[in-house]
């Protein structure tokens, strides 16, 4: 199951599990786009229980691995998040994810499956005006380890991967609401330039990261941890 797979990483992530032979339900609160093949297909909010019960429906008795992969993001600071902002980021960003893995624990427990959360480096280091989507990521650490401790003994494991700047219609939206003299593209020419790397990531050149966290063949003695994948910003002293 791969959450958010309508987004940009999301139908990265749908083709690079079909790709290799998994089966893939996808689902999104919007219409599939036509060009995203998919075994099956659940549109809604999964924040209500009637979108999650359909999915927990089409998925059956065995599932392999959830990938929480949803989310929202509003550029916001502090002073001016508002209440509507701030629930809806911690509805979309941790609860979905979270109702919807223990919708899912038995399907999960019968295969030893995976949950993989899709966070960001901003749940490590952040900047300013993303206070609701840096706050609400955060807390997707916890659930990683907690889930990860109790649910051990199942066998079925829980990680996280860190998404530094992914080229993606909600990392442009982003750019586009921030003050630069030359604005979107001065945003992004600095991101790059700031990132260790040089580049700002595709969608699939992340994807695999997943799948090796969702593969138990690839990463089955891994559970509770953090994978960053941000092209080595959060190594780099922002002092230098």
């Amino acid at each position: 199951v791969i959450t958010g797979a309508a987004g940009g990483v999301g139908q990265a992530l749908v083709d690079e599990f079909r790709g290799n032979g998994w089966r893939v339900i996808g689902t999104d609160v919007e219409n599939r786009p036509e060009q995203l093949v998919v075994d099956d297909w659940v549109q809604g909010d999964l924040s209500t229980t009637s979108t999650r019960e359909a999915l927990r429906n089409t998925v059956g008795s065995v599932l392999s691995a959830l990938i929480n992969n949803a989310a929202v993001q509003f550029n916001s600071s502090f002073r001016m998040t508002t209440e509507q902002e701030l629930l809806r980021s911690f509805e979309v960003n941790v609860l979905a994810g979270a109702l919807l893995a223990r919708d899912l624990v038995d399907p999960l427990s019968r295969s030893a499956g995976a949950i993989v959360n899709v966070g960001t480096v901003h749940s490590v280091a952040t900047s300013a005006n993303v206070f609701p989507y840096s706050f609400s990521k955060s807390a997707l650490l916890g659930f990683t380890r907690s889930v990860a401790i109790e649910m051990a003994a199942e066998q079925v494991r829980c990680n996280a991967v860190l998404l530094g700047a992914v080229d993606t219609p909600m990392l442009r939206e982003g750019l586009a609401r921030r003050n630069h003299p030359d604005g979107a593209d001065g945003n992004r020419r600095e991101l790059i330039e700031r990132t260790p790397l040089g580049k700002i990531a595709t969608p699939p050149e992340i994807a695999p990261s997943v799948r090796f966290l969702a593969d138990s063949s690839l990463s089955g003695f891994i559970t509770g941890q953090s994978l960053l994948v941000d092209g080595g910003v959060s190594v780099k002293l922002s002092s230098e």
